[in-house]
C-alpha cells in the first residue's frame, strides 16, 4: 500500500474507531452510576429505611465487589474467543441496568445484599472487556490517552453521579408514594437498559470483523498492530481455552502488579464515600451533592493531561507516581487541619490521584502485548484480584474521629505501598530490557551461535517478550 495512501486510510480509521469507541464513556459513566449511586442514596435516607447499621452498609458497598472478582477471569476468557464482542457487552449492560432498578425495591440488608451481589456478578463483564478491545486496536503510543478517555467516564461518573443525585434527591421525595433515594436507583437503571440497546450496534468488535469499516481500513488496523511489536495480535492456531490463564499465572510480574494495585485501589476508597467526606465540611446534603462535582471535573482534566503526556514520552513510572504524591499530599492535609477551605483544596488533590491509576491500566496491556489471550487473563486477574481493595476499602472509612484521621491515615500507607511496589516493577521491567539489548548485540556479533543459544534459554521462559522480534522494548 502506498505511504501516503496508507496514511489517509489511518487516519479514516481512527477517525471511525474513537467515535465508536467514545461510546464506552457513557457506559462507564452508566456502569459506576449504577455501582456508586448507593453513597448519593445513602444521604437521603436509604440506610434509615433499610434499617442497616454502619457494618451492614459497608457489607452492601464490599458484597459487589465479591461477584465482581469472581467474574472478571472467565468474562474476559470468554469475550477474547468471541467473534462479536460488541453484542456481549450490550447484553451484560442490559442485565445489569435492570438488576440496579431492582435496587430500589429492596426493604431490608438480606434484599440489597443480594441486588448488590448480582450486580457486581454482571458488572464485571465491562471494565476488562473494554479494556481488552481497546489493547486489539489502539498501538502501545495511542493506548494511554484512549484509556484516559475511556476513565474519564469513571471520573466525570463522580462529578454526574452527585449532580443527577441531587437533582433526583431534592425533587422525587415522596412522588408516588416513594422515597427519592429509590426513584434514584429505578432512573439510572432505566437509562443504563436504553443505551445497552444501542451499544449493540456502535461498539466495535474485532479488527478483521468489525462492521462498519472498509476492508482497507480493517487491513491498516490488523497491520499496526503487527508493526507495534513485531508480531501479529492473534493466538496460536493450536492454543487451547486455559493456555492464556495458564500463561500468566507463570509470570511473576502478574503477581507484583497484583498487589500493588490492590494497594493503589485501597488508597483511591475514598471515592466511594465521596459525598460523605465533603459532608465533613459542615454543609447541607444538596451543597454537599454539588460541592463533589468539582473535584472529579479536576481530576478528569489533569487525567487526560497526564495520559497524553505519557503517551508522547512513552513513559508510565512517573506518570502514575506523580499524581499518587499529589494525593498523599491532599490526605496530609485532612489529616492536618479541620479548616473548611483547605480540607476543599485537599479533595481536589486527592481525586487527581485518578490520573496514575489510568496509566497504570495502560502498563498492564503494554507489559503483557502478546498473546492476546495472555493479555486478557492479565488484565482481568489483576482488575478482579484489585478489587479487594475496594472490600477492605469500605470498612476503611468507619473510622470517623478526627475527621476520619485514621482512614486517611490507611490510604496514605497504601500509597506509600504502591509506590514501592511500582518500583520494583520498573526495575523488573528494565532488567528484561537489558536483556533484549544484549539479546539483539549478541545477534549481531554471532548470529549462528546465538539463535541457538536464545532457543535454549528463552523458549521455557514465562516472558513471550524474549522471544519477540528485534525492537521490542518494555515501556517503563
Amino acid at each position: 500500500m502506498d505511504p501516503a495512501h496508507r496514511t489517509r486510510v489511518e487516519k479514516s480509521l481512527k477517525r471511525k474507531l474513537d467515535a465508536r469507541c467514545s461510546l464506552f464513556v457513557l457506559i462507564y459513566i452508566l456502569n459506576y452510576l449504577d455501582r456508586n449511586n448507593i453513597a448519593s442514596a445513602r444521604l437521603k435516607g436509604l440506610q434509615t429505611d433499610l434499617n442497616l447499621d454502619d457494618t451492614q452498609y459497608a457489607t452492601c458497598l464490599s458484597i459487589l465487589y465479591v461477584g465482581y472478582i469472581l467474574m472478571q477471569v472467565p468474562s474476559n476468557m470468554f469475550i477474547n474467543r468471541i467473534e462479536r464482542p460488541s453484542l456481549y457487552i450490550s447484553c451484560a449492560m442490559l442485565l445489569w441496568g435492570l438488576i440496579s432498578t431492582l435496587s430500589g425495591n429492596t426493604y431490608n440488608f438480606t434484599g440489597m445484599v443480594l441486588v448488590r451481589f448480582f450486580l457486581g456478578f454482571v458488572e464485571a463483564a465491562f471494565l476488562p472487556g473494554a479494556l481488552l478491545i481497546q489493547s486489539k486496536w489502539y498501538t502501545r503510543k495511542e493506548l494511554t490517552t484512549r484509556n484516559a478517555i475511556l476513565f474519564c467516564g469513571n471520573i466525570i461518573s463522580n462529578a454526574f453521579s452527585a449532580l443527577v443525585g441531587a437533582g433526583v434527591l431534592s425533587n422525587m421525595q415522596g412522588v408516588m408514594g416513594h422515597a427519592a433515594w429509590r426513584w434514584l436507583f429505578w432512573i439510572e437503571g432505566g437509562i443504563t437498559m436504553f443505551i445497552a440497546i444501542s451499544a449493540a450496534f456502535i461498539l466495535p468488535d474485532l479488527p478483521h470483523n468489525s462492521r462498519g469499516f472498509t476492508a482497507e481500513e480493517l487491513e491498516v488496523a490488523q497491520l499496526r498492530m503487527i508493526e507495534d511489536v513485531g508480531e501479529a495480535d492473534v493466538d496460536g492456531a493450536n492454543q487451547g481455552v486455559f493456555d492464556g490463564l495458564i500463561m500468566a499465572v507463570k509470570d511473576v510480574k502478574i503477581y507484583l502488579m497484583m498487589l500493588t494495585f490492590t494497594a493503589y485501589v485501597v488508597g483511591l476508597s475514598f471515592n466511594a464515600f465521596f459525598p460523605t467526606l465533603t459532608g465533613t465540611l459542615g454543609f447541607d446534603y444538596v451543597p454537599t451533592l454539588l460541592m463533589s462535582s468539582p473535584p472529579w471535573v479536576f481530576s478528569c482534566i489533569v487525567s487526560l493531561l497526564n495520559a497524553w503526556h505519557a503517551d508522547r514520552t512513552q513513559e508510565k513510572f512517573w506518570h502514575i507516581v506523580g499524581p499518587i504524591i499529589g494525593g498523599i499530599v491532599g490526605f496530609i492535609i485532612s489529616m492536618s487541619t479541620l479548616n473548611i477551605a483547605a480540607r476543599y483544596v485537599a479533595l481536589f488533590l486527592q481525586a487527581s490521584a485518578y490520573a496514575g491509576f489510568i496509566v497504570f491500566y495502560s502498563w498492564i496491556s503494554s507489559s503483557f502485548p502478546r498473546p492476546p489471550a495472555k493479555r486478557a487473563v492479565a488484565i482481568a486477574l489483576i482488575n478482579a484480584f484489585s478489587q479487594l481493595g475496594n472490600v477492605a476499602g469500605s470498612y476503611v472509612w468507619n473510622l470517623k474521629e478526627n475527621g476520619y484521621r485514621k482512614s486517611y491515615g490507611i490510604v496514605t500507607a497504601m500509597f506509600g505501598l504502591t509506590i514501592v511496589g511500582c518500583l520494583a516493577f520498573r526495575a523488573i521491567l528494565a532488567d528484561l530490557n537489558r536483556k533484549l539489548e544484549e539479546g539483539e548485540r549478541a545477534w549481531d556479533t554471532q548470529p549462528d551461535v546465538t539463535a541457538r543459544t536464545a532457543e535454549l534459554e528463552h523458549m521455557d521462559s514465562p516472558d513471550e517478550a524474549l522471544r519477540m522480534q528485534k525492537g521490542f522494548r518494555y515501556l517503563v
